[in-house]
């Protein structure tokens, strides 16, 4: 959400004249005459004085939030960063948000903001603008991808940090402001109200690999170079960190996400004290197309929970003795929604410590422990979600697919000897969409068995056209294998 300085135009003049013309129409018309509407001096100046009274709830309110204002500002900063983009681009200067805090752990003052307001730029490129016309210069950095939080070290101690409250404590319809400097105007507020939590499986763009989304929905206005500012409570008090908006148009839309409190604090402990974020893992693979339908097959009475789809020798989950199609309910007593919600609470939790599991299998609730433990750098992510990439991809059918092993295919429940390509990616535009699911197995194409991607890349490269191509697929359902044949194009 970061941003180049922008044209503004003022543009509300037509309208105050086009405001005044109705107002003149319409009482010409109802016959109201400047004489019934006149006041006289006295009772002006009695509604002038009833105006001023500090008794108006709205002023009231009025006053609280430039309270509010009053002791924030001198915490948000406005970020300036230049960093090269390539050769035809060059140097592009983008602009962001942060807050100063400071931290019990390790003393110190720091400005938190996003990762991808300062991401790529040197720490000599990117500039810290005070509320009192100060600049400063960060000495150092610390970011983490998996949340898109970045906290900068700085030298000075004459500074003001904000206080944080506890996101926890939020509820739909609670008041909240939201500070920074949109489109590079610093010191700008909005306000807002909470329209909802736990946010999960946004699209925050190509170059984005945020596992923590646990966010905060607000409509207080936020718009590109908000990113990183802070999201207050009506205590003064920091209870997200603005990260993105949803909008067809680039700008507020009334749809706009911050990170809760309570993650960036914990995710700025991590930064200072270990130099990066350690995630627990489990050590399973989800089903991210889980639905009603299998949720029913699995003898659920809703969609709920995440789907096991397969569980990694000697892991956490392993151990604790998960299975295929385990529909893991709770974790550590909190429902599980989704496997987006899943990762986000694996993730977060204290290496080897143990947690209390809640998983349906075969229509009965059973209880396990797992201990968790740190996620190994060769996996994918905190509970493995397979994601595009880790197969090879297939853009005329829209799949990533791999072969697939003998061990692999008695963890997903197909015989032994199966060979075949495994489906470990579906693009929603393409034209496989809604007629493979994720791990279905691809056996045969045009009546030709493939056995490596590149049999099947030979087979397409002869192919003169994709209509009326005919696949033979094979799915596994609850340990016993359908086959299929489906159809490319027409």
């Amino acid at each position: 959400m970061s941003t180049r300085r922008p044209l503004i135009a003022i543009c509300c003049g037509m309208l105050g004249f086009g405001f005044v013309l109705g107002v003149t129409a319409d009482a010409w018309r109802f016959g109201m005459s400047a004489e019934a509407n006149s006041l006289d001096a006295d009772v002006a100046e009695r509604l002038y004085g009833e105006l001023r009274s500090a008794n108006s709830p709205l002023q009231i309110l009025s006053d609280h939030q430039a309270k509010v204002a009053r002791v924030c500002t001198q915490s948000v900063v406005h970020i300036q960063s230049e960093r090269f983009v390539g050769a035809r681009r060059g140097m592009v200067e983008e602009t962001g948000s942060g807050i100063i805090v400071n931290n019990k752990k390790v003393p110190g003052f720091y400005v938190v903001t996003n990762r991808h307001v300062v991401d790529g730029t040197d720490l000599k490129n990117i500039s810290i603008h005070l509320f009192d016309g100060r600049i400063l210069s960060p000495v150092k950095i610390w970011k983490d991808k998996a949340s898109d939080l970045a906290v900068l070290g700085l030298k000075e101690t004459d500074l003001h940090p904000a206080r944080w409250g506890d996101s926890r404590k939020l509820e739909i319809g609670h008041v909240v402001y939201a500070m920074g400097s949109p489109f590079g105007l610093s010191q700008s507020m909005t306000q807002g109200i909470i329209s909802a939590k736990g946010r999960r499986a946004l699209e925050l763009g190509p170059n984005t690999d945020v596992i923590n989304q646990d966010f905060l929905q607000t409509d207080a206005a936020i718009n590109p170079g908000n990113s990183g500012g802070p999201l207050i409570n009506l205590q003064g008090e920091v209870i997200g960190i603005n990260t993105a908006i949803a909008s067809n148009s680039g700008g507020n839309e009334g749809i706009g996400f911050s990170i809760p409190s309570n993650l960036v604090l914990q995710v700025i402990d991590q930064l200072l004290e270990y130099g990066k974020v350690n995630r627990a893992y489990l050590g399973v693979k989800l089903d991210p197309e889980f639905d009603l339908a299998t949720a029913h097959r699995l003898k659920l009475d809703r969609l709920r929970g995440a789907r096991v789809m397969q569980v990694y020798e000697d892991t956490p989950a392993s151990r604790a003795r998960l299975v295929f199609d385990d529909v893991i309910l709770f974790f550590d007593g909190v429902e599980v929604h989704d496997e987006n919600h899943l990762i986000h609470l694996v993730s977060l939790q204290p290496l080897n410590k143990e947690i209390t599991a809640i998983v349906m299998r075969n229509g009965t609730k059973i209880t396990t422990i797992v201990k968790l433990t740190e996620r190994p750098d060769t996996r994918q992510s905190s509970t493995d979600k397979t994601k595009p990439g880790s197969g090879v991809v297939i853009e005329k059918l829209g799949l990533t697919l791999n072969s697939i092993n003998a061990k692999e295919a008695r963890e997903l429940g197909y015989p032994k000897t199966t060979s075949g390509l495994l489906v470990v990616s579906i693009d929603k535009q393409g034209p496989l969409s809604g007629k493979v699911q994720l791990y279905d197995l691809i056996e045969e194409v045009a009546r030709t068995p493939v056995h490596t991607v590149d049999d099947l890349q030979d087979l397409l490269e002869n192919r003169e056209s994709m209509n009326s191509l005919v696949l033979k697929v094979q799915r596994s359902v609850k340990g016993k294998t359908q086959t299929q044949m489906v159809t490319v194009g027409k």
